[in-house]
């Protein structure tokens, strides 16, 4: 999906969403002077919201970005001057990340239609809605053994609870996260099953 994205202007917008878990209401209205690429940091501060602001207190945060994220958001940057030279005066500026080709706010509804086409050019089916990328993120996350606690405070829930009723699909059993660490920890004291199904099965054998 992330390779389908590079051929749409909204490739960084998904990126973003993806490799960090923040809203798409908030990436709609981040502002440059609130990312530092030199740092490799955004400050989620604004939402589209109707009163700017992000849903709850504790979804104000400020987030380390991933290189990939960095190296994105400089080509977008680019990408974006160059626009606003060839818009001239029909540009607005707001000071948006991700803006039109004059330089507005992006519509929620382009903002679907554009990823829905990227889900299509990847081969996964075109049922699939921006918020999606935030699920991933908590996915994966939980895969490589994050606690839900430290999931809560990177997607901005006011606490874990949120994060296990929204996400309780994508939560890994935390048990799993202690077999995989144990493993890392004694890699010559022999396996250590991943689950219980898979004790009973080498038992068997």
């Amino acid at each position: 999906m992330l390779q389908a994205a590079t051929r749409y202007r909204i490739h960084t917008y998904v990126v973003l969403c993806l490799l960090t878990g923040i809203r798409t209401e908030e990436a709609r209205a981040l502002r440059w002077d609130y990312v530092d690429v030199e740092a490799g940091t955004v400050a989620v501060w604004r939402s589209v919201r109707s009163h700017g602001d992000v849903k709850t207190e504790r979804s104000r945060r400020t987030l380390g970005l991933p290189q990939a994220v960095v190296t994105a958001l400089r080509a977008h940057k680019e990408r974006q001057d160059a626009e606003r030279q060839l818009a001239e005066s029909m540009w607005t500026e707001h000071g948006l990340v991700f803006a039109t080709q004059l330089g507005g706010p992006l519509d929620a509804g382009n903002v679907r239609r554009a990823f829905r086409a990227i889900c299509s050019a990847a081969g996964i089916g075109e049922n699939w809605s921006p918020r999606e990328l935030r699920t991933s993120f908590v996915s994966l996350m939980s895969h490589r053994g994050v606690s839900t606690e430290e999931i809560a405070r990177l997607v901005g829930h006011s606490s874990t609870r949120t994060t296990e009723v929204i996400y309780r699909e994508e939560l890994r059993p935390v048990i799993n996260t202690g077999a995989t660490i144990m493993d890392g920890l004694f890699p010559n004291s022999g396996p250590v099953p991943d689950s219980l199904e898979a004790s009973a099965a080498r038992s068997a054998s």
